[in-house]
């Protein structure tokens, strides 16, 4: 037996249950805004449970029953001659197996390609879907779909599903970004930029996951930007400790061995905070509040090492070579990233949340843009009586992160590329 249960959040935060138990059956892991057109579709693919035994017997009693019927017609016939025939039981003794109907299997044909849910099926009709594209496809693509593309972050942390749906792992279900997404999908208006929550779910092997829209759904060869917002990408109870550590010293010596003051090369060691707002100043997240962090052009691999685009003209120069001079592209993400920016002044989510380490992931083909905030795994609620406004400068304890500083000067570097996209003599960085 095998039960899986849809999680989607409620009004109140809470979540409903739906369960099904069978055997060998399809399982799906979640489902959003089932109508009931669909529901017969759902109620197809799960009554289909019975395996070949169960489907040989029901031939071997429909054969036994025909046989009955025909020998009854036949007694029948010879008493009362003329009042029926043979004909009436069009049974033949010699028919196969493969020949005779199967209902089930009709209702299984008809529902799988009427399939028209907004979540996935997991693993058993995935790997009916791609069972033999698998063969085909190099090893280390194998469990990903067409497609499937991660610019940055830990591999093994997000896994593609099917039908535009990401799974994200988690260790708990009171993680702290499952509860900003559910608290995210609790505002109609804040739940448009970021990608769309569809709930939890935990495997038969304990991984839990959350569910999310796959924001590179339906986009053909992609251009794809992370930006990682924020002047700190750390939390302060990250920092707190100021024990000097001569592993931190040496990773900073190892990046520029002038970084060290004259105290700490005589210590020898650093406090975690001073190597962390080193690290943050190679970038552009203290000047900027935002640095790209990769990206992705069409028809090339991704690239990951552009955290040392720095300067304005570097930071100008990577985003000309991102957009092209596709105006219309551009005013398209402007006008995306104002609404996220008006969006994210309003919310009560980010009234009361310091936001660390998220990134704004933008992407566009030759008919679509789509720009969303993503990553809350940071996030955290902020003390009592504490305010932030997302753009003050940063001093220990005050909690301020430069979310909306970030965002301003990004929507700047996109306008200043849009007001200059008609110099095509114009020198791009070469990536």
């Amino acid at each position: 037996m095998t039960s899986t249960i849809l999680q989607p959040t409620t009004a109140n935060g809470e979540t409903s249950n739906i369960c099904w138990e069978t055997q060998e059956k399809l399982r799906f892991s979640c489902i959003d805004n089932i109508k009931w057109k669909q529901l017969w579709k759902i109620i197809a693919l799960d009554t289909y449970t019975n395996n070949e035994a169960t489907a040989k017997r029901r031939n071997h009693n429909l054969r036994n029953k025909s046989k009955e019927s025909l020998r009854r017609s036949i007694n029948s016939n010879e008493e009362h001659k003329g009042r029926g025939t043979s004909e009436d039981f069009a049974y033949n003794p010699n028919q196969s197996e493969s020949e005779i109907p199967n209902r089930m299997s009709l209702l299984k044909f008809l529902a799988i390609n009427a399939l028209e849910l907004s979540a996935p099926a997991t693993p058993i009709l995935l790997q009916q879907q791609q069972g033999q594209q698998t063969q085909k496809q190099p090893q280390d693509k194998q469990n990903h779909p067409n497609g499937w593309l991660q610019l940055s972050g830990h591999p093994e942390s997000i896994v593609p599903t099917c039908s535009g749906v990401v799974r994200k792992r988690v260790n708990t279900f009171n993680d702290y970004e499952v509860l900003a997404y559910r608290h995210i999908s609790l505002e109609p208006e804040t739940a448009t930029i970021v990608p769309r929550f569809f709930g939890s779910v935990q495997l038969d092997t304990g991984d839990r996951f959350i569910e999310l829209q796959d924001l590179l759904n339906g986009f053909k060869d992609p251009c794809v930007i992370d930006i990682k917002m924020g002047c700190r990408t750390f939390l302060e109870s990250e920092v707190s400790n100021k024990t000097l550590r001569p592993d931190l010293y040496q990773k900073m010596l190892s990046v520029d061995r002038n970084a060290p003051t004259a105290e700490e090369h005589e210590a020898q060691a650093i406090t975690k905070l001073r190597y962390m707002l080193f690290r943050e100043a190679m970038s552009s997240s203290q000047t900027k509040g935002f640095r790209i962090e990769a990206l992705r052009l069409r028809g090339k691999k991704p690239i990951n090492d552009l955290k040392t685009v720095r300067s304005s003209e570097q930071i100008f120069q990577t985003i000309e070579q991102f957009i092209g001079s596709q105006k219309g592209v551009q005013k398209e993400i402007i006008k995306r990233l104002k609404h996220m920016r008006s969006v994210i002044e309003r919310s009560s989510f980010f009234q009361m949340h310091e936001i660390i380490g998220s990134s704004i992931f933008i992407v566009y083909d030759h008919s679509r843009v789509g720009c969303w905030l993503i990553d809350f795994v940071k996030s955290r609620p902020l003390p009592m009586n504490v305010k932030v406004n997302h753009r003050s400068e940063w001093l220990p304890g005050n909690h301020e992160e430069g979310l909306l500083r970030g965002l301003d000067n990004l929507i700047t570097a996109f306008e200043e590329v849009y007001n200059r996209s008609k110099d095509f003599t114009r020198k791009c960085l070469q990536i």
